[in-house]
Protein backbone atom coordinates (compact mmCIF):
# COMPACT_ATOMS: atom_id res chain seq x y z
CA UNK A 1 0.00 0.00 0.00
CA UNK A 2 0.74 3.62 -0.31
CA UNK A 3 3.69 4.97 1.50
CA UNK A 4 2.73 7.45 4.26
CA UNK A 5 4.09 9.99 6.82
CA UNK A 6 3.58 9.53 10.56
CA UNK A 7 0.64 12.20 11.10
CA UNK A 8 2.28 12.91 14.40
CA UNK A 9 5.37 14.36 12.73
CA UNK A 10 3.39 16.92 10.04
CA UNK A 11 2.68 20.44 11.99
CA UNK A 12 -1.13 21.38 11.95
CA UNK A 13 -1.52 24.32 9.82
CA UNK A 14 -5.13 25.27 10.32
CA UNK A 15 -5.32 29.10 9.41
CA UNK A 16 -9.01 30.40 8.46
CA UNK A 17 -9.53 32.75 6.27
CA UNK A 18 -12.17 35.92 7.85
CA UNK A 19 -14.70 37.85 6.83
CA UNK A 20 -13.06 41.28 8.06
CA UNK A 21 -9.71 43.04 7.44
CA UNK A 22 -9.09 42.44 10.73
CA UNK A 23 -8.88 38.80 10.83
CA UNK A 24 -5.51 37.40 10.57
CA UNK A 25 -5.99 36.10 6.79
CA UNK A 26 -8.66 38.60 5.57
CA UNK A 27 -10.82 37.07 2.71
CA UNK A 28 -9.04 39.03 -0.26
CA UNK A 29 -9.64 38.39 -3.73
CA UNK A 30 -5.99 37.84 -5.47
CA UNK A 31 -4.14 37.93 -2.28
CA UNK A 32 -4.31 33.56 -1.48
CA UNK A 33 -2.80 30.84 -3.99
CA UNK A 34 -3.30 27.09 -3.74
CA UNK A 35 -1.07 24.04 -4.33
CA UNK A 36 -2.63 20.93 -5.99
CA UNK A 37 -1.07 18.09 -7.04
CA UNK A 38 -4.53 16.69 -8.93
CA UNK A 39 -3.52 12.93 -8.68
CA UNK A 40 -4.23 13.08 -5.09
CA UNK A 41 -8.15 12.98 -4.05
CA UNK A 42 -8.09 15.46 -1.79
CA UNK A 43 -6.75 17.94 -4.31
CA UNK A 44 -9.25 16.68 -6.52
CA UNK A 45 -11.93 17.48 -4.46
CA UNK A 46 -10.62 21.46 -3.74
CA UNK A 47 -9.71 21.97 -8.14
CA UNK A 48 -13.45 21.23 -8.93
CA UNK A 49 -14.58 22.79 -6.50
CA UNK A 50 -12.26 26.05 -7.23
CA UNK A 51 -13.81 25.32 -11.04
CA UNK A 52 -16.99 25.21 -9.61
CA UNK A 53 -16.94 28.45 -8.32
CA UNK A 54 -14.80 30.20 -11.20
CA UNK A 55 -12.21 31.40 -8.90
CA UNK A 56 -9.52 31.20 -11.41
CA UNK A 57 -8.55 34.60 -10.77
CA UNK A 58 -9.43 35.03 -7.57
CA UNK A 59 -7.29 32.35 -6.05
CA UNK A 60 -4.73 30.94 -8.54
CA UNK A 61 -3.20 27.24 -8.91
CA UNK A 62 -0.17 26.22 -9.30
CA UNK A 63 -0.30 22.67 -10.52
CA UNK A 64 2.24 20.05 -8.42
CA UNK A 65 3.77 17.31 -9.76
CA UNK A 66 1.80 14.35 -9.76
CA UNK A 67 3.91 12.00 -7.96
CA UNK A 68 5.53 13.71 -4.95
CA UNK A 69 9.19 14.18 -5.08
CA UNK A 70 9.90 15.15 -1.39
CA UNK A 71 10.69 12.53 1.35
CA UNK A 72 7.06 11.29 3.19
CA UNK A 73 5.79 12.06 -0.14
CA UNK A 74 5.46 16.15 -0.57
CA UNK A 75 6.46 18.13 -3.29
CA UNK A 76 10.37 20.46 -3.31
CA UNK A 77 8.59 23.05 -4.64
CA UNK A 78 6.35 23.76 -1.10
CA UNK A 79 9.91 24.18 0.65
CA UNK A 80 9.59 27.40 0.75
CA UNK A 81 6.16 28.17 2.04
CA UNK A 82 6.98 25.40 4.73
CA UNK A 83 9.82 26.64 6.41
CA UNK A 84 8.99 30.46 5.92
CA UNK A 85 5.73 28.70 7.88
CA UNK A 86 8.06 26.62 10.41
CA UNK A 87 11.28 27.77 11.26
CA UNK A 88 13.32 24.17 10.89
CA UNK A 89 10.68 22.52 9.49
CA UNK A 90 11.57 18.73 9.17
CA UNK A 91 8.45 17.31 8.42
CA UNK A 92 6.47 16.54 5.30
CA UNK A 93 6.08 18.76 2.24
CA UNK A 94 2.80 17.77 1.90
CA UNK A 95 0.02 19.32 -0.09
CA UNK A 96 -2.56 20.68 -0.76
CA UNK A 97 -1.72 23.79 0.60
CA UNK A 98 -3.52 27.34 0.57
CA UNK A 99 -1.31 29.62 1.00
CA UNK A 100 -0.36 33.39 1.26
CA UNK A 101 1.35 35.29 -1.58
CA UNK A 102 2.11 38.43 0.43
CA UNK A 103 3.55 36.72 3.19
CA UNK A 104 4.60 33.63 1.76
CA UNK A 105 3.53 31.66 4.32
CA UNK A 106 1.18 28.24 4.21
CA UNK A 107 -2.27 29.45 5.42
CA UNK A 108 -3.56 26.06 5.64
CA UNK A 109 -2.99 21.75 4.76
CA UNK A 110 -6.82 20.98 5.78
CA UNK A 111 -8.93 19.83 3.01
CA UNK A 112 -11.91 20.15 4.89
CA UNK A 113 -11.67 23.76 6.02
CA UNK A 114 -9.87 24.94 2.48
CA UNK A 115 -13.37 23.82 1.00
CA UNK A 116 -15.02 25.61 3.61
CA UNK A 117 -13.43 28.98 3.30
CA UNK A 118 -13.36 28.93 -0.15
CA UNK A 119 -17.06 28.45 -0.64
CA UNK A 120 -17.77 31.01 2.27
CA UNK A 121 -15.90 33.71 1.23
CA UNK A 122 -16.17 33.53 -2.71
CA UNK A 123 -19.06 32.80 -3.18
CA UNK A 124 -20.96 35.97 -3.26
CA UNK A 125 -20.43 36.79 -7.60
CA UNK A 126 -21.48 33.24 -7.79
CA UNK A 127 -24.77 31.99 -9.22
CA UNK A 128 -24.81 29.07 -6.58
CA UNK A 129 -23.38 28.19 -3.47
CA UNK A 130 -22.29 24.43 -3.75
CA UNK A 131 -22.74 23.67 0.55
CA UNK A 132 -26.04 21.67 0.86
CA UNK A 133 -28.74 22.99 2.32
CA UNK A 134 -28.07 20.66 5.67
CA UNK A 135 -25.01 22.39 6.13
CA UNK A 136 -21.82 21.25 8.31
CA UNK A 137 -23.82 17.99 9.66
CA UNK A 138 -25.06 16.84 6.43
CA UNK A 139 -21.45 17.32 5.31
CA UNK A 140 -20.05 15.55 8.53
CA UNK A 141 -21.85 12.46 7.72
CA UNK A 142 -20.58 12.33 3.69
CA UNK A 143 -17.35 12.71 4.62
CA UNK A 144 -17.57 9.54 7.24
CA UNK A 145 -19.28 7.51 4.39
CA UNK A 146 -16.47 8.84 1.88
CA UNK A 147 -13.43 7.88 4.29
CA UNK A 148 -14.31 5.37 6.31
CA UNK A 149 -16.79 3.67 4.65
CA UNK A 150 -15.38 3.47 1.48
CA UNK A 151 -11.62 5.11 1.38
CA UNK A 152 -10.65 3.30 4.13
CA UNK A 153 -12.57 -0.10 4.05
CA UNK A 154 -11.27 -0.53 0.15
CA UNK A 155 -7.48 0.56 1.42
CA UNK A 156 -8.26 -2.52 4.24
CA UNK A 157 -10.06 -5.15 1.80
CA UNK A 158 -6.95 -4.63 -0.51
CA UNK A 159 -4.18 -4.84 1.90
CA UNK A 160 -1.88 -8.23 1.18
CA UNK A 161 -1.11 -8.52 5.31
CA UNK A 162 -4.72 -8.80 6.11
CA UNK A 163 -6.08 -12.27 7.40
CA UNK A 164 -9.00 -13.48 5.26
CA UNK A 165 -11.53 -12.41 8.54
CA UNK A 166 -9.98 -8.94 8.19
CA UNK A 167 -10.61 -8.63 3.94
CA UNK A 168 -13.77 -10.60 4.30
CA UNK A 169 -15.14 -7.57 7.16
CA UNK A 170 -13.46 -4.58 5.32
CA UNK A 171 -15.34 -5.60 2.16
CA UNK A 172 -18.50 -5.73 3.59
CA UNK A 173 -18.28 -2.06 5.14
CA UNK A 174 -17.15 -0.86 1.85
CA UNK A 175 -20.05 -2.68 -0.09
CA UNK A 176 -22.64 -0.92 2.80
CA UNK A 177 -20.72 2.09 2.07
CA UNK A 178 -21.68 1.86 -1.56
CA UNK A 179 -25.11 0.37 -1.00
CA UNK A 180 -26.01 3.94 1.34
CA UNK A 181 -24.78 6.01 -1.91
CA UNK A 182 -26.67 3.43 -4.65
CA UNK A 183 -30.10 3.99 -2.02
CA UNK A 184 -29.74 7.95 -2.40
CA UNK A 185 -28.67 7.87 -6.05
CA UNK A 186 -31.66 5.44 -6.76
CA UNK A 187 -34.45 8.64 -5.82
CA UNK A 188 -32.54 11.69 -7.03
CA UNK A 189 -29.73 12.74 -9.45
CA UNK A 190 -27.13 14.43 -6.94
CA UNK A 191 -26.63 12.78 -3.25
CA UNK A 192 -27.80 15.31 -0.88
CA UNK A 193 -29.74 18.42 -2.77
CA UNK A 194 -31.65 19.14 -6.04
CA UNK A 195 -27.81 20.56 -7.40
CA UNK A 196 -24.47 19.80 -7.34
CA UNK A 197 -23.29 20.20 -3.60
CA UNK A 198 -19.91 19.84 -1.66
CA UNK A 199 -20.81 16.19 -0.97
CA UNK A 200 -20.92 15.40 -4.59
CA UNK A 201 -17.46 16.63 -5.10
CA UNK A 202 -16.34 14.72 -1.90
CA UNK A 203 -18.42 11.24 -3.44
CA UNK A 204 -16.72 11.73 -7.12
CA UNK A 205 -13.30 12.13 -6.07
CA UNK A 206 -13.52 8.92 -3.38
CA UNK A 207 -15.16 6.76 -6.29
CA UNK A 208 -12.35 7.92 -8.60
CA UNK A 209 -9.52 6.89 -5.94
CA UNK A 210 -11.64 3.49 -5.64
CA UNK A 211 -11.65 2.45 -9.18
CA UNK A 212 -7.98 3.34 -10.40
CA UNK A 213 -6.41 3.13 -7.37
CA UNK A 214 -8.02 0.89 -4.64
CA UNK A 215 -9.40 -1.74 -7.40
CA UNK A 216 -6.29 -3.08 -8.26
CA UNK A 217 -5.65 -4.38 -5.14
CA UNK A 218 -9.19 -6.49 -4.74
CA UNK A 219 -9.82 -9.79 -6.35
CA UNK A 220 -12.02 -10.47 -9.56
CA UNK A 221 -15.21 -11.33 -7.34
CA UNK A 222 -14.91 -8.56 -4.84
CA UNK A 223 -14.52 -5.70 -8.08
CA UNK A 224 -17.49 -7.67 -9.01
CA UNK A 225 -19.35 -6.68 -6.53
CA UNK A 226 -18.42 -3.15 -6.76
CA UNK A 227 -20.02 -2.69 -10.15
CA UNK A 228 -23.45 -4.38 -8.69
CA UNK A 229 -24.21 -0.21 -7.78
CA UNK A 230 -25.83 0.71 -11.31
CA UNK A 231 -26.86 4.56 -10.15
CA UNK A 232 -23.78 4.95 -8.56
CA UNK A 233 -21.54 4.41 -10.86
CA UNK A 234 -24.08 5.90 -13.27
CA UNK A 235 -23.49 8.96 -11.41
CA UNK A 236 -19.81 9.30 -11.70
CA UNK A 237 -19.93 8.70 -14.88
CA UNK A 238 -22.66 11.97 -15.30
CA UNK A 239 -20.19 14.09 -13.39
CA UNK A 240 -17.44 13.14 -15.25
CA UNK A 241 -18.71 14.39 -18.22
CA UNK A 242 -19.56 17.86 -16.30
CA UNK A 243 -16.56 20.42 -17.46
CA UNK A 244 -15.20 21.17 -13.72
CA UNK A 245 -15.33 17.35 -12.79
CA UNK A 246 -13.60 15.23 -15.90
CA UNK A 247 -11.31 17.71 -17.52
CA UNK A 248 -9.54 17.49 -14.15
CA UNK A 249 -8.69 14.13 -14.18
CA UNK A 250 -4.80 13.23 -14.22
CA UNK A 251 -5.74 9.42 -15.23
CA UNK A 252 -2.23 8.60 -16.18
CA UNK A 253 -0.61 10.55 -12.97
CA UNK A 254 -2.66 8.98 -10.42
CA UNK A 255 -1.43 5.29 -12.03
CA UNK A 256 2.15 7.09 -11.77
CA UNK A 257 1.88 8.16 -8.23
CA UNK A 258 -0.09 5.20 -6.90
CA UNK A 259 2.84 2.55 -8.10
CA UNK A 260 5.70 4.90 -6.91
CA UNK A 261 4.46 4.73 -3.57
CA UNK A 262 2.77 1.03 -3.79
CA UNK A 263 4.01 -1.51 -1.32
CA UNK A 264 0.55 -4.06 -2.14
CA UNK A 265 0.42 -7.06 -4.63
CA UNK A 266 -1.86 -6.55 -7.68
CA UNK A 267 -4.67 -8.54 -7.65
CA UNK A 268 -7.30 -10.06 -10.71
CA UNK A 269 -9.55 -7.58 -10.31
CA UNK A 270 -6.73 -5.11 -11.92
CA UNK A 271 -7.55 -5.75 -15.04
CA UNK A 272 -10.49 -3.80 -16.29
CA UNK A 273 -11.59 -0.37 -14.25
CA UNK A 274 -15.67 -0.39 -13.67
CA UNK A 275 -15.23 3.49 -15.25
CA UNK A 276 -14.06 4.49 -18.81
CA UNK A 277 -13.16 7.95 -16.58
CA UNK A 278 -11.54 8.85 -20.21
CA UNK A 279 -14.28 8.59 -22.58
CA UNK A 280 -17.03 9.71 -20.13
CA UNK A 281 -14.99 13.09 -19.67
CA UNK A 282 -15.33 13.26 -23.27
CA UNK A 283 -19.02 12.90 -23.10
CA UNK A 284 -21.67 16.25 -23.27
CA UNK A 285 -22.55 16.83 -19.90
CA UNK A 286 -26.29 16.88 -19.06
CA UNK A 287 -26.18 18.71 -16.00
CA UNK A 288 -25.67 22.63 -15.65
CA UNK A 289 -21.61 24.09 -16.34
Amino acid sequence: MPATFPPSAAPAFRGRLGATPRSGYPAVPHRYRLHLSLSCTDALRIAVTHRLLGLDRTVPVSVLPAVPDAPGGGHLALRGLYQASDHGHRGPLTAPVLSDDWTGRVVSTHTADILDDLTRHFTHDQPADPRPRGGGTALTAVARLCEQGIDTAAQQAGRADSTGTARDAALRTLLRGLAAAERRLTRRDHLLDDRLTLADVHLWATLVTLDTVHRAHLDAAAVHRLTDHPHLWAYARRLTAHPAFGPLLDLDGIVRRHHAHCRGREAAGAAMPIVDWASAARQPSSLPA
